[in-house]
């Protein structure tokens, strides 16, 4: 007798937007869904099989000493990680331990209190102050992610502590002020990497804007067939990520994804969409995702340094220094308002179709 079991392929079709709208509309996210015991992932969750391998070979993501007194060594590593991963971790970064740990622990306090507390935070109005939403691009993926999230723009324009949630509110503040230092020390370095002066990013103003986001994903029951995070690359101009001890990130390297396994007491670092336009491809903004898991949950917090859609006139193209009759500049000028907004208009997942519309 042939088999019935169904396969995510064989699923009748379905009216996905009157789903995604009525999952939308509990504002309870995926907590939510396991809150509630549900032992089938919703049909809006399920992703079509992944046609790039996971790679078994052994590999390193370079972990770089910013404590080291080697400064030209320290340039060299993040020049060479930066060209050729996009993705490099970072220790002796001057943020504790104890912030770190406690700024997990906020983000995951504030996904796991009480839904009716929750909920007034809770928009796709992405000029609040708190945004608080399952998947902030929900209408326009092709599949939903397995993953709730909230997100504050921490800089230039922070929010009054008192309009953050409460029960992460002097984390929050504490840790984006510590990633705000992070970043100038980053940027001076990633300068030196290019072979510019020290100050060159920050006099661009790549440091000047900060979102502070907090993911949280809970355990899956069937993570074959979900994705915590879908394959993408960042937009902004550099990502500092702090992870918890469960792991999941992968990024796509020669064609084949690679874990980046959590390690106590580092932050990953990867170059953005932005930073790798203005250096005129001499950085690499690389696509990367994260698995679903049935353990749980995983807690994360991303910082984008961008100003993302703030309003500003500032035009951003390849640097000058960076380009000659023999390399010249491979993109025309846009504003970062301009090119967020773009990025989530045409709902690319893909930094080289994302950089495309600005090719020259």
């Amino acid at each position: 007798m042939a088999s019935t079991e169904t396969t995510p392929s064989m699923i009748t079709p379905y009216d996905r937007a009157t789903e995604l709208k009525a999952f939308d509309q509990t504002k309870t996210g995926v907590k939510g869904l396991v809150d509630a015991g549900i032992k089938e992932i919703p049909r809006i969750f399920i992703h079509s099989p992944e046609t790039i391998p996971k790679t078994n070979m052994p590999f390193k993501i370079p972990v770089i000493d910013l404590a080291s007194p080697d400064r030209a060594s320290t340039v060299e590593m993040i020049r060479v990680a930066s060209q050729n991963l996009g993705f490099f971790q970072v220790i002796n970064h001057g943020i504790p331990v104890s912030v770190t740990d406690e700024t997990l622990q906020g983000v995951r306090r504030f996904h796991e209190q009480h839904v009716e507390v929750k909920k007034p935070f809770y928009t796709r109005d992405h000029s609040k102050k708190v945004v608080y939403n399952s998947n902030l691009n929900l209408y326009g993926n092709p599949a939903t992610d397995w993953r709730d999230t909230f997100f504050s723009f921490m800089a230039p324009s922070p929010p009054l502590p008192e309009e953050l949630p409460e029960v992460c509110r002097d984390i929050q503040i504490e840790y984006s002020d510590h990633v705000m230092k992070l970043g100038g020390v980053l940027f001076r370095l990633i300068s030196e990497a290019l072979g510019l002066k020290p100050d060159h990013l920050i006099d661009m103003d790549c440091d000047k804007g900060l979102t502070f986001v907090g993911h949280y994903y809970p355990a899956c029951p069937q993570p074959e067939l979900a994705m915590g995070a879908s394959k993408h690359s960042d937009f902004e101009f550099l990502t500092v990520l702090l992870q918890d001890d469960i792991g999941g990130l992968q990024i796509l390297h020669q064609n084949q994804w690679i874990d980046v396994p959590p390690t106590r007491g580092a932050l990953v670092i990867n170059i953005g969409d932005l930073l790798q336009m203005i250096a005129n491809d001499r950085l690499k903004s690389v696509e990367h995702r994260v698995v679903a898991n049935e353990k749980g949950p995983r807690v994360s917090v991303a910082c984008f340094f961008s100003t993302s859609l703030m309003p500003s006139t500032r035009l951003y193209r390849p640097i000058k220094e960076l380009v000659s009759d023999e390399n010249p500049p491979r993109y025309r000028e846009t504003t970062i308002h301009d090119y967020v907004k773009n990025s989530f208009s045409n709902s690319l997942d893909c930094v080289n179709n994302r950089l495309a519309h600005l090719k020259l």
